[in-house]
């Protein structure tokens, strides 16, 4: 099932619709605001249904929130130096919003906008896409953009499938990803440092004390990155100083593939996460402190809620070694990430 809803006005007289998918046990609201995810229900051992994303359930507290819940960040996720980079022989001058950095593009940051809405159906199954354009020099960056964000959900398998695409009119970096917050004991419940993750991944990007690349792409082995069997997510936090890192799946990455599993003991909610991408960061919301009030009026203490932002690697267009994450006219941005929800 699909409800478009018209749920308010925005201050310069836009609307702002609500889009609720519905298959099988799971539900998941998204907001033409961002093409945020505001929901996602999903049963427990049980059969007992939560909320298990945080957010608002206002949607204008969406709107400049610093913790970017739920929202599709762009052009470009994540970090860049300087809040600066250099393409075929001209230097581009993005906005410093994270000292002298800039994280996920600054004020152009595609989740403050408002997305074009079209529902549909695949197989069976509720979908809605969600368009935006971005103007050559927003945010400094070059080139027009047409960009596309697909949800289809099929509750049979208990996936979320999420598809990006866009297109480039000069060449120029893009980064997208999904920024939702998982709890999978229920959003506002407690903290996340006992979810058991595993994480598909032998290196990660080490970085420095703004988290910006050092360039250096380093063993996980006999580290608190070490995810490579399943573990709490507590186990060694502290040591790590908090979770906030870009872990490798693969240095190119085409066919859909595992990237983590997730999985609370206390509900027995489990979820997987396939990607095309080659990297996510895995990000533990160490800088959330109860000053944030969510839903049902519970504020959202540090560890409330952990991403898995599938990705290309920060800092991407200062770092030509990294995976290639400049995207024009010859080569279009198109990528897929599935959120997979199971019990045991």
């Amino acid at each position: 099932m699909i409800h478009v809803q018209r749920i308010a006005e925005t201050p310069k007289g836009e609307d702002l619709f609500r889009i609720t998918l519905e298959s099988g046990p799971y539900t998941v609201r998204i907001l033409n605001l961002g093409a945020t995810i505001q929901s996602l229900i999903a049963p427990d051992r049980d059969g007992r249904k939560l909320d298990v994303v945080l957010g608002f359930e206002n949607p204008f507290e969406y709107l400049g929130h610093p913790a970017y819940f739920g929202q599709v960040v762009g052009r470009f996720a994540n970090r860049i130096k300087g809040a600066t980079f250099t393409l075929d022989d001209k230097t581009y001058r993005l906005d410093a919003n994270d000292g002298t950095n800039s994280l996920h593009s600054g004020s152009s940051n595609w989740g403050w906008r408002l997305w074009a809405i079209e529902p549909f159906e695949w197989e069976g199954n509720p979908g809605v896409v969600l368009s935006i354009t971005s103007q050559s020099g927003e945010g400094g960056f070059p080139g027009s953009v047409t960009a596309t964000v697909s949800y289809l959900l099929d509750g049979n398998s208990g996936q979320l499938r999420i598809e990006y695409e866009a297109t480039a009119s000069e060449a120029t970096p893009m980064n997208l990803t999904n920024h939702s917050y998982f709890n999978l004991a229920g959003a506002g419940s407690g903290t996340i440092l006992n979810h058991e993750v595993e994480l598909l991944c032998d290196r990660y990007v080490e970085v420095d004390d703004q988290a910006i690349p050092s360039g250096r792409v380093l063993s996980v082995e006999n580290t608190p990155f070490d995810f490579r069997r399943p573990k709490a997510v507590g186990l060694e936090i502290e040591e790590a100083g908090g979770y906030d890192h870009c872990f490798v799946l693969s240095d190119e990455r085409e066919a859909l593939r595992p990237a983590a599993r997730v999985y609370d003991p206390g509900s027995g909610r489990m979820m997987e996460i396939f990607t095309t991408l080659p990297s996510l960061q895995f990000y533990t919301s160490n800088f959330l402190d109860g000053g944030t009030v969510g839903k049902g009026g519970v504020p959202y203490q540090k560890h409330a809620g952990m991403c898995f932002e599938t990705q290309y690697y920060p800092d991407s267009p200062n770092n030509a070694h990294f995976p290639n994450a400049i995207f024009g006219p010859d080569r279009p941005y198109r990528h897929t990430t599935v959120f997979a929800f199971s019990t045991k």
